[in-house]
């Protein structure tokens, strides 16, 4: 699977399974931009390295980065994730649609378990 197929697969769990009160999104960090584009979108608070889902549930906030198999996180990534779990919330790199779908099962973020 690509990344991009993963990612849907991970949407179409979440709007399914998903439960009521589960708020969750992907913030559109990835794509090329020109310097001034960049430096004009990090003075509006731009975060290089936000995880693909970012989910809030029961007082919590989770991060849940996206790669296939095989892929390394970038270092604003692992830096994201890192800075998630210091201020308090979780935070994990997910390599492939099984290990994303066993972390959202994980966190009780989704309801039921594929296995």
């Amino acid at each position: 699977m690509t990344e991009d197929e993963i990612h849907l697969t991970v949407c179409d769990h979440l709007r399914q399974r998903g439960h009521s009160d589960l708020l969750w999104w992907h913030t559109a960090n990835e794509g090329k931009r020109t310097p001034r584009q960049g430096a004009a979108l990090k003075l509006r608070g731009l975060l290089p390295g936000v995880s693909d889902f970012i989910c809030v549930h029961g007082g919590e906030i989770f991060a849940l980065e996206l790669k296939r198999h095989q892929k390394a996180p970038t270092e604003a990534q692992l830096e994201f994730i890192s800075r998630m779990r210091t201020a308090g919330g979780h935070g994990v790199v997910a390599q492939g649609l099984d290990q994303a779908i066993a972390c959202l099962e994980g966190w009780r973020l989704v309801r039921g378990n594929t296995i």
